[in-house]
């Protein structure tokens, strides 16, 4: 999802940053981590979440909400999902920052696009793998969160853009929800 997932300037490989059940499939798990936790929330919002698998346009996957009727179009979405361990995120602030690991994948995100729009859903994960997930009564439960920023028209000179993620903008179904009719409607997705 994205090419590599070094988040927050880390200078090590991503295997030596956290203890990874198999340090060479680490990177693979944390995107599979992240496919089902938007996949289950896109679900929940009566979506769809269809995962791209070529990296060829800074999107990793489309979320399409069907029309009312069968004569009316469907609304879609685009993501760029980034995982990170670097990352605990405080809900009593405001936001936490993110580095992008290039900077091409910031500029696609930054790029103005009428329709479909492209937010980035950042995951946060402990640094321990075999603790990203806990089955609790009544369920599985998935340790930490995404949150999602739309950066259209933002800027950045660093080669490797750091940005503030809001620590309000959990990615959870009413939140998707509202993204995508605010795009319906023309409005801002910020805010």
């Amino acid at each position: 999802m994205g090419g590599s997932r070094e988040a927050d300037g880390g200078k090590k490989p991503r295997a030596q940053n956290i203890r990874a059940v198999h340090p060479r499939t680490v990177t693979k798990m944390m995107e599979q981590l992240q496919e089902g936790y938007v996949s289950s929330v896109a679900a929940s919002a009566g979506c769809s979440a269809e995962v791209i698998g070529k990296d060829t346009f800074g999107v990793d996957v489309q979320f399409i909400r069907p029309a009312a009727s069968h004569v009316q179009q469907e609304a879609m979405l685009f993501a760029q999902l980034k995982c990170t361990t670097q990352v605990t995120p405080d809900r009593d602030t405001k936001s936490f920052q993110y580095r992008f690991s290039k900077r091409e994948y910031f500029e696609g995100l930054a790029a103005p696009r009428t329709y479909p729009k492209k937010i980035l859903i950042v995951m946060t994960v402990p640094y321990e793998q075999l603790s990203w997930t806990e089955v609790v009564d009544g369920g599985l439960l998935v340790k930490r969160e995404c949150y999602w920023t739309h950066l259209e028209g933002q800027t950045s000179a660093l080669v490797k853009p750091v940005i503030d993620v809001p620590t309000e903008n959990l990615f959870d179904a009413a939140a998707l929800v509202k993204i995508m009719e605010r795009q319906d409607r023309g409005e801002t997705l910020d805010g």
